[in-house]
């Protein structure tokens, strides 16, 4: 029979980092509510999360690799807003910090949450961060922990 692994348990004392751009903090600052109430509700004691503010999007990467490197957690959630100006400037932020993460995760072998909304508009942003759209904090925090739960399952590379 063919065994199917997910990550729906959390090993015990799981250590969770939330990094949170001030930057448009009328928007951040529901990601942040959502992932917290996440990480509450799979039974993270509030004293294994610990958030870390950067000025904006663009600081998440350098705090996630620091944080990362301290291998002090089990995953990190990052949460921020772009939102598209006058200027291309959101497209170079949006990809840094996404080629950036996503580097991180696989160097460290670590879950990293990508909460980090490339909207359009305040709206659209107001949407995803516990609107119509539901909160993407809440998604990125799942999407980590559900990370942390599956490589408790795998074995360790030797090398």
């Amino acid at each position: 029979m063919t065994r199917i692994i997910e990550g729906t348990e959390l090993p015990a004392g799981t250590r969770v980092a939330i990094i949170v751009s001030r930057y448009n903090d009328n928007v951040t600052e529901r990601l942040l509510e959502g992932a917290l109430r996440t990480a509450e509700k799979r039974g993270i004691a509030a004293g294994d999360v610990e958030v870390y503010r950067v000025p904006g999007a663009w600081e998440l990467p350098l705090a996630a690799s620091a944080v990362a490197h301290s291998r002090a957690y089990d995953a990190i959630v990052c949460l921020g807003a772009v939102i598209k100006g006058e200027t291309t400037h959101d497209e170079h932020i949006n990809r840094q910090v996404s080629d950036s993460l996503g580097q991180l995760s696989l160097r460290y072998s670590l879950p990293i949450g990508f909460g980090l909304l490339t909207v359009q508009s305040l709206e659209q942003a107001m949407n995803r961060a516990g609107g119509t759209v539901g909160n993407k904090g809440e998604e990125a925090t799942e999407a980590a922990l559900e990370m942390v739960g599956l490589l408790a399952h795998l074995p360790e590379v030797q090398g």
